[in-house]
């Protein structure tokens, strides 16, 4: 059993036990086992945990970092190595003008606030899409999605910035123009080791791009993350089934910290948070509102899975190209 659930405390029922785990003040719900054909795996208490949060963010930054500082602080209680969360962990504006207008560059406030808060929490942190200024924003007065890693001194180890942007017009849900504020990423980032395992970056609409999932687990990754914005009609028809078979099919952890519930007038989010192992089966999921999950990292699991079936061996390239180029 490698997944449990964290309610928010005003939703608590009522305490149930998982092995190894003390968890006053919450209620725990286990993942069921997964049937398994190979040797027992580590020690479920020295696996690394990770924490995956879900926020609902608005236009009001100093409130959204209150919310996001609370749900880190929690989960480094409760003992996690790294803390997930979402896309526009900082801000979700009403309108370009107004992402612009909060926006900041990496060097800038609020960054600094989320670095003395991983040296604080002693907890690496995935900032999963930052509306971040870059170097360009005095000539094109756009702005980048970026995902930022923090190490545990707080130091920026990885940034990732959004190569596929959302330009979708879907029926009941509004029309999405991410390219009227933002600049498409101009590449890849190599996977990043952390205490968790190597982890690949992606954001949201990434998702949708299985070649962006097969150059990164060509390039060692171990867990796929997508922090995302999912919005209330794609959420239940694509949200899961797409996180599952990025997971299948690269046999890795996919880590999806999600907005949830509405930001403002003009924009809500499915929410859905959730962590899904290298067999596709969802071992942890938020509840609704605002919360965290929490999951065991079993990496000798992943390893045995893919030596029982070797996918990337089997692979022809030689019939169909070398979809997902391995990064250089």
């Amino acid at each position: 059993m490698l997944g449990f659930i964290i309610r928010p405390p005003h939703q608590l029922l009522s305490l149930l036990s998982c092995p190894g785990l003390r968890i006053p003040r919450f209620s725990v719900l286990c993942a069921p086992p997964r049937l398994r054909t190979m040797a027992a795996s580590s020690s479920f208490s020295e696996l690394p945990l990770v924490a995956v949060c879900q926020v609902t963010s608005t236009p009001d930054k100093e409130q959204n970092f209150k919310t996001c500082a609370e749900l880190i602080r929690e989960a480094a209680r409760l003992g996690a190595c790294l803390a997930f969360l979402p896309e526009a962990f900082d801000f979700i504006a009403r309108d370009p003008e107004e992402t612009r207008r909060l926006s900041e560059p990496l060097s800038g406030n609020l960054l600094e606030e989320y670095t003395q808060l991983a040296r604080e929490c002693g907890l690496w942190l995935s900032l999963g899409g930052f509306h971040e200024r870059g170097q360009d924003w005095e000539q094109t007065q756009k702005i980048y999605n970026c995902h930022v890693i923090l190490n545990n001194m707080g130091s920026v180890v990885a940034t990732y910035r959004k190569t596929h942007l959302c330009d979708v017009e879907i029926p009941g849900q509004g029309p999405m123009r991410e390219s009227n504020s933002t600049i498409p990423g101009p590449s890849l980032e190599s996977p990043i080791s952390t205490p968790a395992g190597k982890i690949g970056l992606a954001i949201c609409y990434d998702m949708r791009f299985p070649e962006l999932s097969l150059a990164l687990v060509q390039a060692g990754a171990e867990i796929l993350t997508y922090p995302s914005a999912f919005g209330s009609v794609t959420g239940p028809a694509h949200w899961e089934v797409l996180l599952r078979a990025r997971a299948i099919e690269t046999q890795c952890y996919v880590v999806a910290a999600a907005q949830c519930g509405r930001h403002h007038e003009k924009r809500a989010s499915y929410g859905h948070s959730m962590v899904v192992d290298p067999w596709g089966t969802v071992v942890a999921r938020c509840s609704e509102g605002p919360g965290l999950c929490l999951a065991r990292i079993d990496l000798n699991y992943l390893q045995q899975l893919r030596k029982q079936l070797p996918v990337f061996q089997h692979r022809r390239p030689d019939l169909y190209g070398n979809l997902g180029h391995p990064l250089s």
